[in-house]
């Protein structure tokens, strides 16, 4: 009984020690909200800022496409005769491509032919004959009417014989044909391919935010992987009016000389607008330094040990970076890594950790703070992606 007292007596002390040490510590100095506690130092990524060389050209990609291209099809069925063009070559506007076996339209012409003359002679022996009044009027306009019908009937056999030609619409290259001599092919068959391909233009596609610094007559360089190094020159002729709803980006084209037709239709190209943005003093910060509240983008930077929020002004993107134009200059330290925890504020202060220190503490990626203010995120996040919550730090 003694021992069993004794243990008893001696648990309840040392509960009693372990609920006064857990008071003491609730209630100690900088146990609340809206800071570290104790007065620490939050641990965070920095970087110096200076200036750099951009280059701010505006850099996408699009495909080639034939300044003009069509398909060469027959308006009428018949057998191939004659195949007047080399695989492969240049053709010239008008020149024959493929003939057709005309022999029954030709027969339809000289029938067609034979008649109109036959009544021609009869318009005339009827027109003699009514000056003389020895036929009635309607006579006269029967055997002129008859003459009408005939020349129509001939400009169609005309053309129906014209259509067993089939000439180049435009000067261009000529691809593989699809058919050979003595083969019957029908109405709206593919014959062959016809392509002009100097000046090529290229199809390619801008965010909509980005249209500001586009316009027609703009210079441009591409390259393709077929020569690699080798940058080909022209210039945007026209700009979509429209922007694609899905994508939020416009559509334009742009025309480049091909002299030699090394360029072909359908190549992956890489472009490089000249937006007139290049400068050698520009201020970059990394994307993840950035943070947004509302239309606000702003950064931590850190001042005599402390953070400080500074607002800012962007400019162009390039991969990972953001050019600042407004709010911070070459020789701030800018917070990278940690600025998106629930207690950063202005005056808070920070210790700088190496590369990854702070990023792996709990929170240091930046993320959307919640609480009475507008939540602050990332601003590469800000063009329509959704807050994410906040993280603990």
């Amino acid at each position: 009984m003694r021992r069993t007292a004794l243990k008893s007596g001696l648990l309840a002390v040392a509960l009693a020690g372990l609920v006064a040490c857990g008071g003491k510590e609730a209630g100690g100095p900088g146990g609340g909200a809206g800071g570290p506690p104790g007065g620490m130092q939050l641990p965070v990524e920095t970087v110096t800022l200076k200036a750099e060389p951009l280059d701010a050209a505006l850099r996408t990609v699009g495909s080639l496409r034939a300044d003009e291209s069509v398909v060469v099809r027959p308006e009428v069925a018949g057998r191939i005769d004659r195949i007047a063009f080399t695989e492969g070559s240049r053709v010239s506007a008008g020149q024959v491509l493929f003939s057709l076996d005309d022999s029954i339209a030709r027969a339809a012409l000289n029938e067609a032919t034979a008649n109109l003359e036959n009544s021609r002679r009869s318009a005339a022996r009827a027109g003699e004959l009514s000056k003389q009044k020895l036929i009635a009027q309607s006579d006269f306009d029967t055997a002129r009417a008859a003459l009408g019908v005939d020349q129509a009937r001939v400009e169609s056999a005309r053309a129906a014989l014209a259509k067993m030609t089939l000439r180049a619409p435009f000067s261009g290259q000529v691809g593989l044909r699809s058919v050979s001599v003595g083969e019957f092919v029908s109405v709206g068959q593919d014959l062959v391919t016809l392509v002009r391909l100097d000046p090529i233009e290229v199809d390619f596609a801008v965010p909509e935010g980005a249209l500001s610094m586009i316009r027609t007559g703009q210079k441009l360089q591409l390259t393709v992987d077929a020569y690699p190094g080798q940058p080909f020159g022209g210039d945007v002729v026209a700009i979509d009016p429209v922007v694609d709803p899905n994508s939020r980006s416009a559509r334009l084209r742009a025309r480049i000389a091909n002299p030699d037709g090394r360029l072909k239709p359908g190549q992956f190209a890489q472009l490089q607008l000249d937006t007139g943005g290049n400068r050698a003093d520009a201020i970059l910060v990394p994307e993840q330094a950035l943070m947004q509240q509302g239309d606000t983008r702003y950064v931590f930077t850190v001042v005599d040990g402390k953070a400080k929020r500074t607002d800012i002004k962007t400019g162009v993107r390039t991969p990972g970076f953001v050019q600042v134009v407004e709010g911070l200059k070459a020789g701030d330290v800018v917070i990278t890594a940690g600025q998106a925890k629930p207690m950063m504020a202005d005056g808070v202060p920070v210790v700088s950790l190496p590369a990854g220190g702070a990023g792996a503490q709990p929170g240091a990626a930046p993320a959307a703070a919640g609480g009475g203010d507008a939540a602050r995120k990332p601003a590469a996040a800000a063009d329509g992606a959704k807050e994410q919550p906040a993280s603990g730090g």
